[in-house]
């Protein structure tokens, strides 16, 4: 990366950003030194102007901000680090320095889909996922219908508890089955989308 320290006197904004929730976290400073500090120790560290010296977030609370991806923007001048956050970022103990919670459920997905993928790729022994992929598409459309069924009684005669756990089984299961035909949960999500235009016609 070509960061353009100079053009702040030296600093640049650095934007924290959880990778998994995609939750913006705070922003803080940072000139050349803390930045090649973050790369080295992988944990954020920011150059605080009112203590006038380098600050790694976390070194007093021990919630760290472990870094797993660095990204400059256009003009070179601001970082966005995606991170994975130990415990609360604000120093008054909220999620956020905005006061938001961190907490984006529908992201599990992405996270789900991206798992499995890896199952799909490695195919670990001992893992039921693998499981699924060996025993080819027919087993897996057949859990995705059984899911679904057991869903539907659930919430026709049963709880909502239970409706939401089998539910859960069924989406985990119909995205085994779109990896396995070389597609995604986000393949739906397109579609969806498509479908939410006022353009949009049924087939």
């Amino acid at each position: 990366m070509n960061i353009d320290f100079d053009k702040m006197g030296g600093l640049v904004p650095a934007i924290i950003q959880d990778q998994h929730t995609r939750k913006v976290l705070m922003l803080g400073f940072m000139n050349r030194e803390a930045y090649e500090k973050t790369v080295e120790t992988g944990k954020v560290t920011f150059f605080s102007r009112t203590r006038n010296r380098l600050w790694t977030k976390g070194e007093e609370s021990g919630n760290f901000l472990h870094v797993l991806d660095i990204r400059e923007d256009c003009d070179h001048d601001t970082l966005l680090i995606q991170v994975s956050p130990v415990g609360p970022v604000c120093h008054t103990g909220e999620d956020t320095c905005w006061g938001e919670k961190n907490d984006e459920p529908l992201m599990f997905l992405k996270h789900l889909q991206q798992f499995i993928n890896q199952r799909h790729e490695e195919m670990p022994e001992k893992s039921y996922t693998t499981s699924l992929f060996r025993d080819g598409v027919n087993r897996m459309a057949q859990k995705v219908g059984e899911e679904a069924v057991e869903m539907i009684i659930e919430a026709t005669n049963g709880s909502g508890e239970r409706m939401i756990y089998e539910g859960s089984d069924m989406i985990y299961h119909l995205i085994v089955l779109l990896t396995s035909k070389g597609y995604s949960i986000e393949d739906l999500a397109r579609e969806l989308q498509v479908r939410h235009s006022d353009t949009w016609t049924k087939h």
